[in-house]
């Protein structure tokens, strides 16, 4: 009872951070997008955007540090030698919590340019956080359902025209564009439903990154794969910031952008055939990438973090769907 009281007690004065810390970042950071705005002026507008990263870079590290103090997490974080800050990246996920993204912003912390997301269009409204995201410069998404679609066929493509308008901004100063494939966060339900060949993982959609891929594929620096698991089990927000979420384990893969990886998506039959088999390939490795770390015994607490090892590291090339067959080394 004492514990959960504790663990209940530390999820509120977390969160009470939390607020504080957005609040005082906020403020600032409407300024400087009300100015961006009315003065149409590029280098003033694109120094804007710069300092507007920054106080975002500022909140997620302040947030990351009350996640060290109050969390109690043991992180397991491997494959980050290659990142740089000033690079474009584009990051792609797996997603089964609203945790994930606390994750990705506390590993990325100024080892990559500031996370840009792919929101739906009704976030703009979130109290606070809508106008913040449209300040940096976040692509809010309207999702049509294709029975819409049918009687509204001028709406057709928007979406492909609104990330467009995105990638032209993401060009002008380094950018990491994040993706969470799965369109959606995983449950056992929607696993079901989806009859995902996958054991923890919902089936990839290639459209959203095979489009992002061809309209920034030339400024883009590396396609980075990332894989994110808990070993004790999916836990909610809240869990996370009680300091129940104790063991997290993040493999990273940063991959080259070669010319097969660009393409027409939406016209080439051809080229989007072999870019689905690429990134169901990719897939399957994540899956058995989560199966090694989640199983992987945890590490004694004084002890060498080495026991968890890397996934296997050539790229699956969009020519070919064979896995490679050697095996995956353990870190020394």
């Amino acid at each position: 009872m004492i514990k959960t009281s504790l663990y209940q007690l530390r999820g509120i004065v977390t969160i009470l951070l939390y607020v504080i810390n957005t609040l005082f970042w906020c403020f600032p950071v409407y300024l400087l997008a009300i100015l961006k705005a009315l003065v149409p002026l590029k280098p003033l507008q694109k120094m804007c955007s710069w300092m507007i990263n920054g106080l975002a870079n500022n909140w997620v590290g302040i947030n990351s540090l009350m996640q060290h103090l109050f969390c109690n997490i043991r992180w397991h974080v491997f494959g980050m030698e290659s990142l740089k800050p000033k690079d474009w990246y584009l990051v792609v996920a797996n997603h089964q919590t609203w945790v994930d993204i606390l994750v990705l912003q506390k590993i990325f912390y100024r080892k990559i340019p500031f996370l840009k997301f792919f929101l739906k269009k009704e976030l703009f409204w979130f109290p606070i956080m809508g106008q913040v995201w449209w300040a940096l410069d976040y692509p809010f998404m309207k999702r049509y359902s294709q029975s819409f679609l049918k009687k509204n066929p001028h709406l057709n493509g928007r979406d492909l025209e609104i990330t467009k308008k995105a990638c032209e901004k993401f060009k002008t100063i380094p950018v990491s564009i994040i993706n969470f494939v799965e369109g959606t966060r995983f449950t056992k339900a929607k696993h079901k439903k989806q009859q995902s060949p996958h054991t923890n993982l919902l089936k990839p959609k290639a459209g959203g990154i095979a489009f992002t891929l061809a309209a920034m594929g030339e400024h883009l620096t590396s396609f980075v794969d990332v894989t994110i698991a808990y070993p004790n089990g999916i836990q909610s927000f809240w869990d996370y910031l009680c300091g129940k979420v104790q063991d997290i384990r993040v493999q990273i893969r940063s991959l080259p952008i070669t010319s097969e990886m660009l393409g027409d998506y939406f016209h080439d039959e051809q080229f989007r055939d072999k870019f689905q088999q690429w990134l169901n390939v990719l897939w399957e490795q994540k899956d058995k990438g989560i199966e090694t770390l989640i199983n992987t015994p945890m590490p004694d607490q004084n002890a060498d973090e080495a026991g968890i090892p890397r996934f296997l590291e050539p790229i699956p090339l969009l020519e070919s769907i064979i896995l490679p067959t050697k095996t995956a080394p353990v870190l020394p």
